[in-house]
């Protein structure tokens, strides 16, 4: 392991505990958005075996409306000591939030952080609606008066270009999308388990901003999921097997926030500088890797993501991006293996940072069989995204 004062979060700081709630359509949900915050951080506590008392800090991101203060309080914990809050909006800040949690570790600010993401959309409303909005900033004041409406549209234009310039078919993109339902028939904790999807019904699966088809496009739920970081000396006093941080990045490279869709890098899943600095941190590479957590706004984000990560060219993507590749436990990199945004819950990807710990653990419902390390990509398409690198001790 590096050394005790180098600027590293690998192998400094661990997961000891993971939790969630049931998930919902959105809507769904008889909780409010707190308790379901409470009950996800409390099923983590139980899973490490913490007493919940002594969270001393929490993190989230994409303005989580639950507040560290009042989390603090109806947790009963001693004292609070750090509550971080990553900027930016959906999905791109889920692996940040780890990492902003773990540097707070690692600064001596706290000893045992939360991070969580919290969503009751039947409380407060829809994030994919677009009706009902009186004055529009940034990004939206350019694209909303010509029709730019939602997401898949903005997105759908990345994605196109890269297809375009790379030769990328829609194939690709539906391998990406049969490989999170194929895995989420495994898991029962899966909205989308019992629930088949075939080649077939994919094509026939009507368009909502071309090349996304219905089953490229993520869920919208209610939920909330946590998980409880401490530092590496106190790793093995919990329950669980420790899973170390090997490394975390965020950021994006030149001009990717320029409007109106004007950065020098048009298409691309904004990963181009940050891949880079996680494998840094890490001190691994792609083919150290063996299973990815890919934050699935759009199918397509996730081929732009895993080619700026190194495990194939964009030229490559066709032959590389097939259901057998994908899949557990033998496929050449298994992707998303509870279900993804797709088919497993829209937690903003934070249900993918669960997973990589329970792959890294054993104890994932579609083990891969190289798990020791083990990749979550927040959301590609936006500014700043983030990635993040879980290992075993075996890794350090």
């Amino acid at each position: 392991m590096s050394g005790r004062f180098d600027r590293t979060l690998r192998g400094r700081v661990a997961v000891i505990g993971i939790g969630e709630t049931d998930y919902y359509r959105h809507g769904g949900s008889p909780d409010a958005e707190f308790k379901l915050a409470l009950k996800a951080i409390l099923a983590a506590c139980n899973d490490a075996g913490l007493d919940p008392r002594d969270i001393d800090g929490f993190a989230s991101y994409s303005d989580d409306r639950s507040d560290a203060s009042r989390l603090a309080a109806a947790l009963g914990t001693h004292r609070l000591r750090t509550a971080t809050m990553q900027w930016g909006g959906g999905g791109g800040g889920c692996c940040a939030a780890v990492a902003n949690a773990a540097a707070s570790i690692v600064a001596g600010l706290a000893d045992c952080v939360v991070v969580f993401r919290s969503l009751a959309q039947g409380q407060y409303g829809r994030f994919g609606q677009t009706t009902g909005i009186d004055t529009i900033s940034g990004e939206k004041a350019y694209l909303m008066p010509y029709g730019v409406l939602a997401p898949p549209q903005r997105f759908a234009m990345r994605v196109r270009r890269f297809m375009h310039d790379h030769g990328v078919r829609q194939e690709a993109l539906r391998a990406i999308a049969l490989a999170s339902y194929h895995h989420a028939q495994a898991n029962p904790r899966a909205v989308m388990h019992g629930k088949l999807l075939d080649p077939a019904k994919y094509d026939r699966s009507r368009w909502i901003a071309e090349p996304f088809h219905l089953y490229d496009c993520c869920m919208e739920n209610d939920g909330a999921a946590a998980l409880v970081l401490v530092p590496e000396e106190r790793a093995k006093d919990f329950r669980q097997i420790p899973v170390y941080v090997l490394g975390a990045a965020v950021g994006s490279g030149h001009r990717t926030g320029a409007i109106p869709h004007n950065s020098s890098l048009y298409a691309s899943a904004s990963f181009d500088t940050v891949a880079p600095d996680l494998y840094r941190m890490a001190g691994l590479g792609p083919s150290d890797v063996g299973v990815v957590q890919s934050y699935e706004n759009f199918t397509g984000g996730v081929v732009m993501a895993l080619a700026e990560h190194g495990f194939f060219k964009p030229e490559e993507a066709n032959d590389f991006l097939t259901l057998e590749n994908l899949i557990a436990p033998s496929g050449r990199l298994p992707l998303n293996t509870s279900g993804g945004n797709l088919a497993e819950c829209y937690m903003h990807g934070f249900e993918l940072v669960l997973e990589a710990v329970r792959q890294v653990r054993g104890a994932s419902s579609n083990q891969a069989a190289r798990s020791d390390v083990a990749m979550v990509i927040g959301g590609p398409m936006v500014t700043p995204v983030s990635n993040l690198l879980l290992g075993s001790g075996a890794t350090l």
